[in-house]
């Protein structure tokens, strides 16, 4: 298995979002909030890969030690899941 740096590396992951949807994206995940549709957006075009390998790259990070990974693997992927069913689902405005 590829290690998560690798990965972000190679899918040029670090590039693909905005720093405020990467902090929202963030802190919906690591603290308490949510994700604007605007940032949903770019997290879904970010790629699941991509997002699962920052999560767990961030987790490795010692500052994270004190977090319970499953919680922020378990908040990670419902993020995701919101956002995709968000941006899959048509807008009322449309």
């Amino acid at each position: 298995m590829k290690e998560n740096y690798q990965i972000i590396k190679e899918n040029n992951c670090e590039t693909k979002m905005g720093l405020p949807c990467v902090l929202e994206a963030f802190t919906s995940i690591f603290n308490i909030g949510s994700i604007s549709n605007n940032c949903c957006g770019e997290l879904v075009v970010l790629g699941k890969v991509c997002h699962s390998a920052l999560v767990k790259r961030t987790l490795e990070n010692p500052l994270f030690k004190d977090l319970n990974p499953a919680t922020i693997i378990a908040k990670s992927i419902q993020t995701w899941n919101n956002c995709l069913a968000l941006i899959d689902s048509p807008s009322p405005s449309a």
